[in-house]
This record gives C-alpha cells, sequence and structure tokens, in this order.
C-alpha cells in the first residue's frame, strides 16, 4: 500500500504506544500514591474521632445543654414562717406576689407590677410572696422587714448556705431568727419549646415553709404604748414581766417595713410616719431605723437615784436613819451643786432620809450619798443590776452604754476622778450613758426581790423554770456573785419600794400617777396593790373603779446646754407590792420625767390594768 499525502512517514515506521499511568505519575508514582491515602485515612480517623468526642466523651455535657435549651428550672420559694404573739394574733402575713431579679438586684413585685412586666415580654419573674406587715409602724422595731441578701453577709458562716438575691430578715425578729424563719425553697422542671413557652411539667421538689414562732409581745399592749408615744418625736417604751419576757417595745420615730416588702404600689397610712422608702433611709438627723429601747443610750437622770440607794443599803453604809439636811445647794470651791427643788422653786425639803430622798427625788441627799458610797462601789452595784453590759435580750444591736469608774475615766479621759464627777455620778449625770432596756431592767430586779431575768421576745415554755414566787421565768442573768441568788436583801426592797410608792402618791414627784385609778371590777381589792375607791359606794360611775398602788422614779436628764431640753424618764411597777409589769419610758430633749414620761406611763397602765 502506498501512502498518501496526508500522514508522514513514521506513522507506519514507529510502533504504536498505548496511554500508560506511569506517564502521569511519573516514576515517583508509589510514594505520591501512599500520600495520598495516608491523607484519606486521616480524615476519616479525625471525622470519627470528633464524633466519639463529641458523642461519648463530652455526650454528657451536650446533651445537657441541650436539655437546658428544651427544660427550664423554675424556683419555687418557700413562705417565711409567720410571727404571732403571745395570744397567737398574726403579726405578719404572707401575701401573694412574685419576684424579679434584674441586673443582680431581687425585687418583690406585686400582682399589677409582674403583669406590666409580663407584657413588656419579660420572662424571668418567679413566683413568690410578700410579707406584709399589718401593724406597720407600731411594731416596726420588733418583727422589722426583709431584704436582699448583701454581698457581706453572703461571707458570714450563718449564711453558708445562701446565695445572691436571697430576701433575709434585716431588722428585729425578722433577722434575729431568720434561720427559723426563712423556710427551705424547692425547684420544678418544666419543658419548654424555642420560644420559651412551658410545654409540660416534667417534675418538682416542694418547698417547705419557713417555721412559725411565738412572741410575749401583746398586740394589744403594743398598740396602746405606741399610741401613748404619739406626741414623742425620739423616744422609747419598753413593758415587761418580771420574768424578762418583753410585752410591749416602742422606738420613735418608727416606720412602715411595708415600704421595704410590697412594691411600688403600695399605698401608705395617712399617718404614716415616713412617706417614701428614700426617707427612712436618708433620715440621718433622727435615725428611723435604730431602736432606740435596745441601741439608744443616754443619762438616766434620777432614775438611777434607786441603784444609787441600794449601793448605800446593801454595803452596809446607811440604813433608813440615815439623815441628810437639803440645804439647797451644796458648794465645793468655785462650783455649785444645785438641788431641782431649791432652783426651780428656792425651797428646800429639810431633813431627807432615803425613803424621802427617792419620794422627792432629792439631788442633795444623793449627792452626799454618792459621796459616802465612792464610785467604784456604786459602779459593782450598778454591773450587778445589768449596767455596763448587754442584758441578751433576743434582738441584734443591743448596747453596753457606758459604766463609768475611776480606772475608766484614767484610762479613757485621761483624767482622775474628781469629786465633782461623783456628785453628777449619785444622780444619774456624768459619764454614766445606760439604754432603756437596762433601766427597765434595774427596776424589774427591785420589784422582782433582787432577781435579774434576761429580757427576751421569744416564749419559749419549755425553757422556763419557776422563780421562788411560782412564777414561770426563763434563764436569770448571770451576776457577779451566784447565778441563782438574789443580790438585794428584803431591807433593801423594802425601803426602795417605799420611797417608789410615795413618789407617786402626794407629796410626791410623779403626779399623774397620785391616786391612780383605773375601770376593772375584776381587780381583786387585797388592800395592798388594789384599793377600793371610796367614793365608789355613793356614785355608780366609780362602783367598779379600782387604786392601783404604784411604785416608781421619775428623771429628768440633762443633756448638751442650757438651751437643750432634758431627757425625761419614769421607771415603774405594778402592783406595788405584787408586781405584774415593769414600764419605762424615755422622751428625748422633751422635758420633766414627771410632766412628760409620766403621763405616757399612766396611758400605758390604764390600758394594761382594764382590760383585765
Amino acid at each position: 500500500m502506498k501512502p498518501g499525502v496526508a500522514f508522514g512517514d513514521h506513522i507506519y515506521k514507529e510502533k504504536l504506544k498505548r496511554y500508560n499511568h506511569s506517564d502521569f505519575f511519573g516514576k515517583d508514582y508509589p510514594v505520591r500514591g501512599t500520600w495520598l491515602l495516608v491523607f484519606l485515612l486521616a480524615g476519616v480517623f479525625i471525622l470519627f474521632g470528633r464524633l466519639f468526642y463529641l458523642q461519648v466523651i463530652k455526650g454528657v455535657y451536650y446533651r445537657y445543654l441541650a436539655d437546658g435549651n428544651r427544660i427550664k428550672t423554675v424556683n419555687i420559694h418557700a413562705p417565711r414562717g409567720i410571727i404571732m404573739d403571745r395570744n397567737n394574733v398574726p403579726l405578719v402575713f404572707n401575701t401573694s406576689g412574685y419576684r424579679v431579679t434584674v441586673d443582680g438586684k431581687t425585687r418583690v413585685l406585686d400582682n399589677e407590677e409582674a403583669l406590666e412586666l409580663i407584657a413588656k415580654g419579660e420572662k424571668n419573674i418567679e413566683t413568690d410572696s410578700q410579707r406584709l406587715y399589718p401593724y406597720k409602724d407600731v411594731l416596726s422595731h420588733v418583727v422589722g422587714y426583709i431584704g436582699q441578701i448583701s454581698e457581706e453577709e453572703l461571707k458570714g458562716s450563718e449564711f453558708i448556705n445562701y446565695k445572691g438575691g436571697d430576701l433575709v430578715g434585716k431588722l428585729g425578729i425578722e433577722q434575729r431568727y431568720e434561720k427559723r424563719l426563712k423556710g427551705r425553697s424547692g425547684k420544678m422542671l418544666v419543658e419548654v419549646d424555642s420560644v420559651g413557652k412551658s410545654i409540660r411539667k416534667l417534675g418538682q421538689t416542694d418547698a417547705a415553709p419557713g417555721q412559725n414562732i411565738f412572741l410575749t409581745i401583746d398586740i394589744e399592749l403594743q398598740k396602746a404604748a405606741y399610741s401613748a408615744m404619739k406626741d414623742v418625736e425620739k423616744g422609747a417604751v419598753i413593758v415587761s414581766a418580771l420574768n424578762g419576757e418583753i410585752l410591749a417595745l416602742v422606738s420613735k420615730p418608727s416606720f412602715d417595713p411595708n415600704l421595704f416588702t410590697m412594691g411600688k404600689n403600695y399605698k401608705l397610712p395617712v399617718d404614716s410616719t415616713y412617706s417614701s422608702l428614700e426617707n427612712i433611709l436618708l433620715d440621718e438627723a433622727n435615725h428611723p431605723l435604730l431602736n432606740r429601747a435596745i441601741a439608744g443610750v443616754y443619762a438616766p437622770g434620777s432614775t438611777f437615784k434607786l441603784v444609787v440607794a441600794a449601793a448605800g443599803i446593801e454595803n452596809n453604809i446607811i440604813d433608813e436613819d440615815f439623815i441628810v439636811e437639803d440645804t439647797g445647794v451644796l458648794r465645793i470651791k468655785e462650783f455649785s451643786f444645785a438641788n431641782w427643788y431649791f432652783t426651780k422653786y428656792g425651797k428646800t425639803d429639810g431633813l431627807v432620809n432615803v425613803v424621802e430622798g427617792i419620794k422627792r427625788s432629792n439631788d442633795i441627799f444623793f449627792y452626799k450619798l454618792a459621796e459616802k458610797i465612792g464610785v467604784d462601789n456604786i459602779s459593782k452595784m450598778a454591773e450587778k443590776f445589768g449596767v455596763g453590759r448587754k442584758l441578751g435580750i433576743d434582738l441584734i444591736g443591743e448596747q453596753e452604754g457606758t459604766l463609768p469608774t475611776t480606772s475608766w475615766k484614767k484610762e479613757v479621759i485621761g483624767e482622775q476622778w474628781y469629786l465633782g464627777d461623783t456628785y453628777h455620778y449619785g444622780i444619774g449625770q456624768g459619764y454614766l450613758l445606760v439604754t432603756p432596756l437596762q433601766v427597765n431592767a434595774w427596776t424589774q430586779a427591785i420589784a422582782n426581790e433582787g432577781m435579774l431575768y434576761q429580757p427576751h421576745l421569744l416564749k419559749n415554755p419549755k425553757s422556763e423554770i419557776r422563780n421562788p414566787k411560782g412564777r414561770q421565768t426563763s434563764k436569770q442573768i448571770q451576776n457577779t456573785n451566784d447565778r441563782n441568788s438574789k443580790f438585794l436583801s428584803e431591807k433593801t426592797i423594802s425601803l426602795i419600794r417605799k420611797g417608789m410608792i410615795e413618789s407617786c402618791q402626794p407629796g410626791g414627784v410623779a403626779w399623774p400617777l397620785f391616786k391612780f385609778k383605773v375601770k376593772s371590777s375584776k381587780l381583786k381589792v387585797d388592800g395592798r396593790n388594789f384599793l377600793k375607791v371610796s367614793e365608789g359606794s355613793a356614785s355608780a360611775q366609780l362602783k367598779d373603779q379600782r387604786e392601783v398602788v404604784v411604785a416608781c422614779k421619775t428623771g429628768t436628764a440633762e443633756q448638751g446646754g442650757e438651751d437643750v431640753l432634758p431627757h425625761a424618764w419614769i421607771t415603774l411597777f405594778a402592783g406595788a407590792f405584787d408586781p405584774e409589769i415593769v414600764v419605762t419610758v424615755l422622751a428625748e430633749s422633751s422635758g420633766e420625767g414627771s410632766n412628760i414620761a409620766a403621763p405616757i406611763a399612766k396611758k400605758i397602765l390604764e390600758a394594761y390594768f382594764e382590760k383585765k
């Protein structure tokens, strides 16, 4: 065959070559193929390894995250325990409400507030109960209020199981008995859809409500004491039983604790002391959150003369025959120390013994008596009465006050003790500072024949013991001698009580309590504590009246300059021979004890005895 012009000679001269893969890969074909295989296997291994890590090793974690998107935990807040008075009357209530936490701050909401936030798309609202205080200003310093736990509180060991946002007691019984009242919160698991809407409940741990507690407070007497103090801007009242139970405790100015718990729609009563929460917190002049009954410290004035008299009699320095002549004024060099009666009326009381000294609150007698006893001996007796130390009432914030001695003045003031200091000390002035609770305690010790009991608000019959008269009592306060012994003799009690009784009778100084009468046919006339009103036989209106024999001591404690009114005091017990209650009243910067404090105490006594 002869080739044509379209093909070259080489077509039929050279061998035809087939396509060979080795030409594509070249001479390195075996190495490159191995690397490709390695890469493919490594990719598969990494893929399956990642799947194993996510599904097996971290499976639980990611299942938890997935459930977190599907399952919602709802807190069930436990209602706090109810606080009752001694007659089982509720002093607080739990009402329906809600709470929300925004930027770490917890707010309790009422129904209206909660609906407003829900309408705006808020999803973190939790069901809760609001704490309602029905007695408002009347009982604020006793029950206290609740608020969000602080960072400082969270650091304390007593709040070890608490977390930020929890509501805790901030004052009064709510604070002191927080652990009992708190309760244990529960939880509810809810399945939700992609937009957070609940589909069904998956499980629930029920909340356990807090423990109810019972107080020694008599709410009717508490209301009477608060009402009696209506014209006093700053002051305190304590009414106690002889076993240390606190029947009423008032501190002024007061406040409505509902402002801390009931939300912005809470409507204040018209007679509330403060119109807003801000006004309470910003009132640095009056400090409404200060419980003056246990934390206010003041010069006790002439109420301290009871302690000075006890020091003189118990140390056998004086007896009923010890006499001092009232000269109106004592002069030591350029200093003068006057009796109030001489200063006010230019008169003197003549020859004065210890009974007359208490009856007339004679300063000259107690100047000379204090000089005879000596400051350190007075302070030793005062310490037995509970002065200069905490008495242990079950409220947080109690103060010790100041019990001066010669060494105390040298150490604290840097000066020696002078005779003028002793004179001032003898009438309850100078460096001596006490709380109203301490004044009530030393009056209780006299009424209780020399036995001092720990003041308390929690009523717990199981822990009570009986004193020699058969009354149920709480544990006694540790005295400097024997815990369970009387530290006053019958002679001391008899003389002091006689002076206190005469102080409340014509010729004494507590004029509002002269021939004190109440209307109560249930009071049995015994010729000692309760006397028949002689006019009653001729007048039907007076038929049910009884004269109550009261033992009292007023006090007018100077403070500040001449332009500042003194503190007005009165402390008393009734009946005088078989006492039932002890009443102590303080009205800061108000005037004389007989004019200001005594009428308040009279109203409290009327409320107590007329309901019997």
